[in-house]
């Protein structure tokens, strides 16, 4: 049983959840801050079981529709589709039962939620296709993410304001300003993600120009690329500012971007190399690391205002 459960959480990249969830879940604490970023545990527990539906549809769709890519690529060839290891027909009962359980979460949640379900499914899925008709495949990847963050919002919130409130509750003084504040956050996935799925796509630059497939690498080149790809994470380490202010965040808030920054910068160093080592490294790992100092950070601003005022 263990070895099927760890089959298919490789089929689906189940440890690549660990890029928008902290995400989802900072937007999550700060949407319940006046309750010291605790919405209780149904709240979150169908927070999560929607995030994990949702990706595992988004990356089941993917395995099934780039099936004919992965087996001509040299990288993807021995993916669990491409060698039969799991079934199209398990991997579409796959696809379509998480595609439920994220309706059914959603309905759980609120009537905001439900309603905006069928939204998130498709652009989630979506992604997958661009390639085949559009340099900015990036973006829609990075859309996809970003609604993350917007949907644990909602999940909390229950509705869509962007009237400013005064959010004063265990010494929280800054303007809470409605949705504006997931909507930052949300572009800076946007952009961070751009960043680091132009990183990745540099793998299969020569692979995707001689099978017609579509992205930014392709239509600018590797330097060129990585030089957008560089100004998308400045970008987006300004929104993760703006973000920051809107909040009132001070002390562990700071220090949390300082850090995020040095990461950032040493990500595209090494992805320079274009080494399949180095890319994993810059992809992966350095992402991880820098999604979990902000969940990290932006809790302890939340949950623990005294430690805020005390240090700064």
């Amino acid at each position: 049983m263990f070895g099927t459960l760890s089959k298919w959480a490789s089929f689906v990249k189940v440890s690549h959840t660990i890029f928008a969830l902290p995400f989802a879940l900072a937007s999550m604490v700060v949407a319940a801050r006046e309750t010291r970023g605790w919405p209780g545990w149904r709240v979150f527990g169908l927070i999560l079981l929607a995030m994990v539906c949702a990706r595992t549809c988004a990356m089941a769709f993917n395995r099934i529709v780039d099936r004919r890519f992965d087996a001509a690529n040299p990288r993807t060839a021995k993916r669990h589709l491409v060698t039969g290891e799991i079934s199209l027909t398990s991997a579409i009962a796959l696809c379509l039962l998480s595609g439920a359980g994220l309706i059914v979460a959603a309905g759980l949640l609120n009537p905001l939620c439900l309603w905006l379900s069928p939204v998130a499914l498709f652009f989630v899925c979506f992604y997958s296709l661009t390639k085949r008709f559009t340099d900015f495949t990036h973006v829609w990847l990075g859309i996809a993410l970003a609604i993350a963050p917007i949907g644990a919002w909602l999940a909390v919130e229950g509705r869509v304001s962007f009237l400013p409130a005064v959010a004063g509750s265990g010494g929280l003084e800054a303007l809470k300003f409605g949705t504006t504040v997931p909507l930052v956050l949300a572009l800076a996935v946007v952009l961070w993600l751009v960043g680091f799925d132009i990183i990745y796509a540099t793998q299969d630059y020569e692979f995707d120009r001689s099978f017609g497939l579509h992205s930014l690498v392709v239509r600018w080149g590797l330097k060129n690329s990585l030089g957008v790809a560089f100004l998308a994470h400045i970008f987006m380490w300004g929104l993760l500012v703006v973000f920051g202010v809107l909040n009132g965040f001070r002390f562990a808030y700071w220090i949390g971007l300082v850090l995020i920054l040095g990461l950032l910068v040493f990500e595209h160093i090494i992805a320079r190399k274009r080494s399949l080592s180095w890319i994993n490294l810059a992809f992966f790992k350095l992402n991880a690391v820098i999604s979990m100092i902000f969940v990290s950070v932006t809790t302890v601003e939340v949950v623990f205002p005294w430690f805020r005022m005390h240090w700064y």
